[in-house]
């Protein structure tokens, strides 16, 4: 290539870059909520440009020894729910990524519904949320009907519990590699919630097919399958009807993606399974790409579509 060719295109860059006006990106506080269980923090991220009036928040929840500056990608490693922060630029929205407790093994996590996952912190994490969203509502940023959650492997689980318990009730979530606890010290689920189940058929940690969570050596309490989770939500949000399925267009021979929709129909609350054929322990991403000895550990992640993005468009298309 010419120096004369380079400069032409590096100036056509520059030209398409002006043209789409500055960079931005959403702007990142700590914060904290007053909750039984004493002062708990948080981090919120608030977009660059700031629509007026109430605007929608997505609560976003950890794994079990992660952060709330670990999923907004904080930490230099790969963040796949920090995508959140973009969509929070691009739509007007708020995101509050909450930090779990520490248990019996030291590693911060959440309180879900596993009566036998023994290392679960004894706080009251249903309250937090509650805490962190009224804060939000009393000062006037948030709009209380429109409130989401996202969470990843026992942040999932504790979405699970938010979506059952939590008041006013959740619009929509998504739980990415974690699913319905088998024996259960909640109360059985009875108000309709959007929900949006993300399971890999590899996953070393939390089973598809059910039965115990291992981390490590230890067992961290028994869940259902993904596709007992995904009836029993089938089930709440009475979305009967037979599936829509589609595949997610395959960009590697080692995972795929299936969607499977339910109860589509206008007004009725709907269920989203996505099936990560060969997939593992971990968010799927497009951008955020995990290195290959975390892969060892977790199992192969998906990289046909980008996570974030799928439980936005889910959360909205309502």
């Amino acid at each position: 290539m010419t120096p004369r060719r380079s400069l032409a295109i590096m100036a056509t860059w520059l030209l398409a870059a002006l043209a789409a006006g500055p960079v931005v990106a959403a702007s990142v506080t700590a914060e904290q909520a007053a909750t039984p269980d004493g002062t708990r923090p948080f981090l919120l991220a608030r977009p660059a440009s700031q629509p007026a009036g109430r605007r929608p928040l997505v609560l976003l929840l950890h794994g079990h020894g992660g952060s709330a500056a670990q999923v907004l990608g904080r930490q230099r490693s790969a963040a796949p729910m920090s995508v959140w922060l973009p969509i929070a630029d691009r739509e007007g929205l708020l995101v509050a990524a909450l930090d779990g407790s520490r248990a019996g093994d030291g590693q911060p996590g959440w309180a879900d519904c596993r009566r036998d996952a023994t290392g679960n912190p004894a706080v009251n994490d249903v309250a937090y949320a509650e805490a962190v969203v009224k804060r939000l509502v009393d000062e006037g940023e948030v709009d209380p009907a429109r409130v989401y959650a996202m969470g990843m492997s026992n942040g999932a689980m504790m979405v699970l519990r938010l979506a059952q318990e939590m008041s006013p009730p959740l619009a929509g979530f998504a739980a990415v590699s974690g699913l319905m606890a088998s024996d259960s010290l909640c109360q059985p689920a009875t108000r309709a919630v959007p929900a949006m189940i993300v399971a890999g058929t590899d996953d070393p940690l939390v089973p598809i097919a059910g039965g115990q969570v291992h981390f490590g050596r230890s067992l961290r309490g028994g869940v259902l399958s993904a596709n007992q989770t995904v009836e029993a939500w089938r089930g709440i949000n009475q979305a009967g009807g037979a599936p829509r399925v589609s595949a997610v267009p395959a960009t590697e021979r080692d995972t795929r993606v299936e969607r499977i929709a339910f109860g589509s129909q206008t007004g009725t609350a709907r269920v989203l399974f996505l099936r990560v054929e060969g997939g593992g322990h971990v968010e799927p991403s497009t951008s955020q790409r995990i290195g290959r000895l975390y892969q060892r550990l977790v199992g192969p992640q998906n990289h046909d579509l980008e996570v974030a993005e799928e439980a936005w468009r889910f959360f909205v298309s309502r």
